[in-house]
C-alpha cells in the first residue's frame, strides 16, 4: 500500500460552497497520486455527501488519487469506494472491513495513545493524530504537546500516521520530524484562490521537509 501523505479533509462548510465540487476537481487532478482527499461532514446530510462522492469518485480514478469516505461506511459501500476514514462515532474498523472487504484501506482517528493502540488492536491501516495545532474547527483543544506526540509515535509501532490540526506550510516540517508519516489540511487548502495550487505547495513543502523524529 502506497498510502500518500498528503491529505486533503473537508468538513460541512467546505461540503456547502456552490464551488466545492471544481474545487475538489482541481484538488485531485493536481494532486494525483500523492493525495487523498477525504470527504468528511459530519452534520451534512447523506444524499449530499453520496452526490459529491459519486461525482468525486470518477475524477479521482481518473487522476490516480486516493478518496475516502469519512465515517459514511454506509455511503462508501453505495458508490463503491473502497477507502473510509473511522472516528468514534464510526462503526469500528473490523465491522467495516467486514462490510467493505479485506482490501479495503481503513484509517481511524485518534487523539492519544490508548486510541491508537485501539486503532492498531482492531487493524487499521493508518492513523489522524491531532489535533497538533490550535484551529478554529476544534476551538476546544490546544494542540498536543510534544511528549504526547512523542508518546502516540511510539504506540504506532510500524503503523503510519497523519498528523492533523492547524497545519499549514510553515508547519510540514514540524510535523514529518515529529515522526509522522504525512499530514492533513483543512482551511490550508479550502480557503485558498486556487485550490489545485495549494496542494502543490503542501507538495513541495513535503519534498523539502526533513524526515525524522524530533
Amino acid at each position: 500500500m502506497t498510502l500518500p501523505r498528503c491529505h486533503v479533509v473537508t468538513n460541512d462548510d467546505v461540503l456547502a460552497r456552490a464551488g466545492f465540487l471544481a474545487a475538489a476537481h482541481a484538488v485531485l487532478r493536481h494532486g494525483g497520486p500523492e493525495v487523498a482527499l477525504h470527504v468528511r461532514g459530519p452534520g451534512t446530510g447523506g444524499l449530499h455527501v453520496f452526490e459529491a462522492v459519486s461525482d468525486l469518485k470518477a475524477v479521482a480514478d481518473e487522476a490516480g488519487a486516493w478518496l475516502f469516505v469519512n465515517d459514511r461506511v454506509d455511503v462508501a459501500l453505495a458508490c463503491g469506494a473502497r477507502n473510509v476514514q473511522l472516528g468514534a462515532r464510526s462503526l469500528p474498523a473490523p465491522v467495516a472491513r467486514s462490510l467493505i472487504g479485506e482490501d479495503c484501506c481503513i484509517g481511524v482517528s485518534c487523539h492519544g495513545v490508548d486510541q491508537m493502540s485501539l486503532a492498531a488492536r482492531d487493524g487499521a491501516d493508518f492513523t489522524f493524530v491531532g489535533t497538533l495545532f490550535p484551529t478554529p474547527s476544534h476551538p476546544q483543544a490546544e494542540g498536543l504537546r510534544i511528549e504526547e506526540v512523542r508518546a502516540v509515535h511510539a504506540a504506532s509501532g510500524d503503523r503510519p500516521w497523519i498528523g492533523i490540526g492547524g497545519i499549514g506550510l510553515e508547519q510540514v516540517s514540524t510535523v514529518l520530524a515529529s515522526g509522522a508519516f504525512g499530514f492533513a489540511v483543512v482551511r490550508g487548502v479550502w480557503d485558498a484562490a486556487e485550490p489545485g495550487q495549494a496542494v502543490q505547495q503542501y507538495l513541495e513543502a513535503l519534498r523539502l521537509a526533513p524526515i525524522g523524529e524530533a
